[in-house]
Parts: structure tokens; sequence; C-alpha cells
């Protein structure tokens, strides 16, 4: 945006919206990649002769390494700057999705998964630390702006499915690794030719950029769950009992790292004297279990038991996206008429709905009925979800919200790991004769997991000071 001072208002509303679009373009393909591997599980389990537990992997080292990767990169972008972090994961984008498709092995395509994660990351609070001095040199508002960067994530994680179907069913899962080069090319360029440049920043040492950045605690984070995850997995065959072990240990240790730590990874203190906010974390990571037990499960379910190909069962999967954008607007008016407390236990309820009526699904799945439960589940993803996000901010106090804000990121990888590996303990036999049995126990336990996600909300409760807090967050009732 060099010369923006000589510019018409006309001309600086121009650049910010192209600014704006190639960020959001950026932003956008961290949700779309973990979205459209959702229908390219049963082709990557052909090419590489793998179960559903191992091929669950990939969308898990996916989560891993977003969860690790989304606080550290906002690190990254305060030291180096956010225009030139973004651009760096773009290229991380680029590399990694020329490389991916050409692995020898799955253990390789995982490792390539991982590098989209870290690329990607660096995308959204680069884009964030932009939006201010973009809003100043346009004169276009905070909200409206950050408004499309968030709408962008919706849509890149709502047609990841449709768009990974069309790929997989006429390329191979290897296309779902090349679409990301155009587009980060796109969003490179965009964001070269119209971002502001990174102001002048002070030179840290890497030594205080490690301390702040809390690398044990994400590393213990991360060996916490990986062993446990594999342990899990393990059951069914041989448990591995000390992988339980090392599980505990590192968990111990992470708990008394982030105590301890004066910049933790996950602040544990913030949490124990803010139940409200617990409360808030703890319900999103059981509703994100949910929601992407269904997400996952049900593609493979459809392309292994149904018939389907790649792109047929990412068509079905369209309804849950067009539900999705189409109610968001009219959740957040729900919200400012009948209350926040209300909205998020209506949204619960519809939550146990959906999930119960994907039972269907295991006597049927005719591509009508399918539209209609995949239509079903959009509905209260839409509403928990906005409704969530706004509990968060009726939770924290304002100068916690930047922290919280990253923990509630994390709540929703944890959730979305912890999906994953339901999946790959309960569907061992996806094609068999056993496999609407076991899409049954499926649905028995995310149904369940509905109903205590529904209790949970009914005893959330906004802490008191948010009643005399302005910040445009609603009322809740």
């Amino acid at each position: 945006m060099s010369g923006a001072s000589s510019s018409t208002p006309a001309e600086k509303k121009r650049g910010a919206g192209l600014a704006i679009a190639s960020l959001s373009l950026g932003t956008g393909l961290n949700p779309l990649n973990s979205s459209m591997i959702a229908v390219a599980l049963v082709d990557l389990q052909k090419t590489f002769t793998l179960g559903i537990a191992e091929a669950t992997w990939v969308i898990t080292a996916f989560y891993l390494a977003s969860a690790a990767g989304q606080p550290l990169m906002g690190r990254l972008g305060d030291r180096f700057g956010p225009r030139r972090l973004f651009m760096f994961g773009m290229v991380v984008v680029m590399v990694v999705a020329v490389l991916t498709p050409f692995a020898p092995s799955f253990a390789w395509v995982c490792v390539g998964r991982v590098g989209l994660a870290i690329g990607t990351a660096t995308a959204f609070p680069s884009a964030v630390a932009m939006v201010r001095p973009i809003s100043k040199a346009s004169g276009v508002s905070t909200p409206r702006l950050l408004g499309r960067i968030q709408m962008a994530n919706t849509a890149g994680a709502a047609i990841g499915p449709v768009v990974g179907g069309l790929l997989v069913s006429t390329l191979g899962w290897p296309a779902i690794f090349a679409v990301n080069v155009p587009l980060a090319l796109l969003a490179l360029i965009g964001t070269r030719m119209f971002a502001p440049a990174d102001a002048a920043r002070r030179a840290e040492r890497l030594r205080t950029l490690v301390v702040q950045s809390d690398v044990p605690g994400i590393a213990l984070f991360i060996g916490t769950l990986v062993a446990l995850l594999i342990f899990l997995l393990g059951l069914q065959s041989t448990p591995a009992w000390w992988l339980l072990a090392v599980a505990v240990v590192a968990g111990g240790a992470f708990v008394w790292r982030e105590l301890t730590a004066s910049t933790p990874f996950i602040d544990l203190r913030l949490l124990a004297a803010n139940r409200s906010l617990m409360m808030v974390y703890l319900c999103f990571a059981v509703f994100n279990l949910v929601y992407y037990t269904a997400f996952f499960g049900l593609p493979q379910l459809l392309q292994d038991h149904g018939g389907y190909n790649a792109g047929i069962t990412g068509l079905l999967m369209f309804p849950l996206a067009a539900v999705t954008i189409g109610l968001t607007p009219l959740g957040a008016r729900w919200i400012e008429r009948r209350g926040l407390r209300f909205t998020l236990l209506v949204g619960g309820v519809g939550l146990i709905v959906g999930t119960a009526l994907l039972a269907v699904a295991a006597a049927t799945v005719n591509p009508i009925a399918m539209l209609l439960i995949t239509a079903a589940m959009g509905a209260p993803y839409c509403i928990v979800s906005i409704a969530m996000n706004q509990a968060l901010y009726a939770s924290a106090r304002p100068k916690d919200r930047g922290v919280a804000a990253g923990i509630f990121q994390t709540s929703r990888y944890v959730g979305a790991i912890a999906a994953t590996t339901v999946l790959g303990i309960v569907l061992t036999d996806g094609s068999g004769p056993n496999a609407s049995a076991q899409w049954l126990i499926v649905i028995a336990i995310a149904t369940g997991l509905a109903i205590v996600h529904a209790l949970l909300l009914g005893s959330w409760h906004p802490r008191e000071y948010e009643e005399q807090d302005t910040s445009g967050v609603p009322t809740t009732r």
C-alpha cells in the first residue's frame, strides 16, 4: 500500500479490499486443508494399505501442529513483522504442496500435513495484526475487515469436503495438496502488493523469543497428546501401557511448566481463576469432539459402506456448508434478540437431535436422506459456533481476551483430535458386514457426548463484569 497518502479515498478502500482479500485467501487455507482431508481418507487407505486408525493420523498430525503453531506464529509475527511472516508461510505452503504428492510413504504424507499446518498457521495471527494499519490507512472499520476474514475462514471449512471430493474423485489424493500452490501464490502476491509494510521492530535475542514462546510447554503438550493417542489406538491389539505412563508424566510436567512459566503456552492460572472461561473451553472441546466425529466419520461411511466416490460424497456433505453459511447472520441476530444462554441451549439441544439422526445412515445411505441429515447437522454447528465465540468474550476479562482466544482455538483442535481417536478405535471395518454396527456405536458415543455438552452449557454463566462491559458483546439471559 505504498503511496497510500496520495491516493483518493476510493483508491484507499480498493487497496484495503485487495489486501484483505489476499489475507483472507491465506487464512482460509488452514480450515480448507483441515476439511478437504475428510473425503480423502479412503483414497489414502487404499493407496498405502492402511486401516482407519492409521489413516486418521493424517488428520491428527495437522491438528497437533496447528495447536502448537498458532500461538507460536503470533510471537514470531511480533518479532519479524506480520507481513513478512505471512509471505514466508505462503512459501512454506507452496513448497510442501509441491513435494508431498511425491511422498514415498504415508509417514511422509503426515510430515507434509505438518508442514501445511505450520505454513498456514502463520496466516491468521499475521492477518489480524495487519487489520489495524489497513483500517487506519483506508478508513474502513476494523470490525468490517475482521468480519471478511472470518467469513473466509468459515467458507474455507464449509466448502472443503466439496472441493476435496471433486479433486480426489478426478485427480486423486495428491490434488488436495497441489491445489494449495495457486491459492498460496495469489495470497503471497496480493499481500506483497497491497498489505502495509512492517513497522520497524526492536531486535530481540533468540533466547528471549524461545522463553516467550514457551517451547518446552509446547513440546510437553504435544508429547502428552501423542503418547496418549498412540496408547488409545493400540487398545484393541496390544496396549502399550508404558505409553500411558509417559502421557501421565509428560502431562504432569506440562502442568508444572505452565503454572511456573512467565509466558505460558496455555495459561492454567487464568483458567483456575475463571470458572466461567474454563467451562467455555470444556464445552467447546466437547462440541468439536461431537461435530468432527460426524464430519470425519460420515464421509468414510458413505465411501466404504455406501459405495459413493469422493466427488459424490463431497456433494452429499454440501448442505452442512450451505446451512452453516446461510444461518450465520440469523444466528447473530437471534443472540441479540433471545439472549446468549438461550441460544446456547437451543444449539446444544439441536446438536443432540442432529447427531442422533446420523444413526439413519446405519440403515440407509439414500442420497436424499444423507442431504437432509447433513443439513440437520449444519444448523446446530452454526448456532453453537457463533454463540460459543460470544460466550468466550462474555467470560474473559477484556485484558485477557487475546490470550483467551488463543486457548479457545487450542480447545477446538483438542476436540478434533479426540474425534479422530474415537473413529480410529471404533471404525475398524468400514466396508465389512460390521460397518453399520460400528457406525451405531460411533453415533451412540457422539450422542451421549452431545447430551453432556448440553448439560455443560446449562451450567455456564457469564462473569458478573460482563454486564458492565460495553464492548459489543450481546447481553446474556
